[in-house]
């Protein structure tokens, strides 16, 4: 009996093991965050801004979401039409998961989460993650860019050079068909099905890229905005440190390795990018961007747990 009793136990350590990481670090954070600064202290600047500011702020983000389930929605409408709920509960956990779990293990539900609900294979979904990953970090890199460009000397171009990078995936698309149709020719038969699997995992047609690309970049930019406008009424100045800031921390969000819940992962690159801007690096300036990339990160996370939830009371499984 105790043998199967620590089996039992052992095997639910194994199955969980990323949840309890994840708790303990959320523990640990929010810990620390007691030492550094006192969460009264971090309260206070939430009472500052005000109930309103808050609610419109989280409504704003939570918006965002059903940018990207209609993202999805438009890549695969022969399995997702008619149901745009369902969709917007698999987004959202998918969403969840990846914020909470380390290392970006949740990218892995999203295919799983499509197969089950879908039908969509294994292969197709995780091409179609791929591609929205990558524009992703196309579009934070373009709003980057232009922070980088405002105030040079040779204006015209270094704003050519940025044009060109705001438009390279619609090259890059526009040459898929010249570069994969020769692999698919050349790879084995079995390779060649799991390209053509992955080719369909893209968009079909240059009209549905360019909507695909520009609903990432109307998602991107309106939570980048909102994260400045925050940070900005937090007291962070100048407004360019404020979009650093929401650069910096959307940044490090999507690169492949961050921390559980974005713990110190998401407020150090709000305060990377914050600084690389022009905000203050000393005194109670430093202290205050810190706490102001504590309470944006908190922010964050509360958006995705809210809009997990209305997205489970829009669509309950059945």
């Amino acid at each position: 009996m105790n043998v199967e009793r620590e089996a039992s136990r052992g095997s639910w350590l194994a199955r969980n093991r990323m949840g309890i990481v994840s708790l303990a670090t959320v523990g640990a954070y929010a810990a620390f965050v007691q030492w550094a600064w006192g969460w009264p202290v971090l309260f206070r600047q939430w009472a500052e801004i005000g109930l309103a500011p808050v609610l419109m702020a989280l409504a704003l983000l939570v918006s965002t979401y059903f940018i990207r389930c209609y993202r999805i929605y438009d890549y695969f409408p022969g399995e997702t039409r008619g149901r745009f709920l369902p969709l917007l509960r698999v987004t959202q956990v998918h969403n969840l998961l990846n914020i909470m779990l380390p290392f970006r293990a949740g990218e892995t539900s999203f295919p799983i989460l499509m197969r089950s609900e879908f039908a969509i294979p294994l292969t197709r979904s995780t091409s179609a993650l791929l591609l929205m990953r990558l524009l992703d970090l196309h579009a934070l890199f373009a709003a980057a860019g232009i922070g980088l460009v405002i105030g040079r000397d040779d204006v015209v171009f270094a704003w050519l050079l940025w044009t060109l990078f705001l438009l390279s995936p619609l090259a890059f698309f526009l040459l898929k068909g010249g570069i994969l149709a020769p692999l698919r020719r050349r790879l084995p038969k079995k390779f060649g099905r799991l390209l053509a699997e992955a080719e369909a995992g893209l968009p079909a047609t240059s009209p549905a890229f360019l909507r695909a690309w520009l609903m990432t970049l109307v998602n991107w930019s309106t939570k980048v905005a909102v994260l400045a406008w925050v940070l900005a009424v937090m007291g962070v100045a100048p407004l360019a440190a404020c979009f650093g800031g929401a650069l910096g921390g959307e940044l490090s969000s999507v690169l492949p390795v961050h921390a559980p819940a974005g713990v110190g992962t998401y407020p150090a690159g709000i305060t990377a990018g914050a600084l690389s801007f022009g905000a203050a690096r000393g005194g109670n300036s430093l202290d205050l961007l810190a706490t102001a990339s504590v309470n944006a990160h908190l922010l964050v996370v509360v958006s995705a747990v809210a809009g997990t939830i209305l997205s489970m009371l829009l669509s309950p499984r059945r």
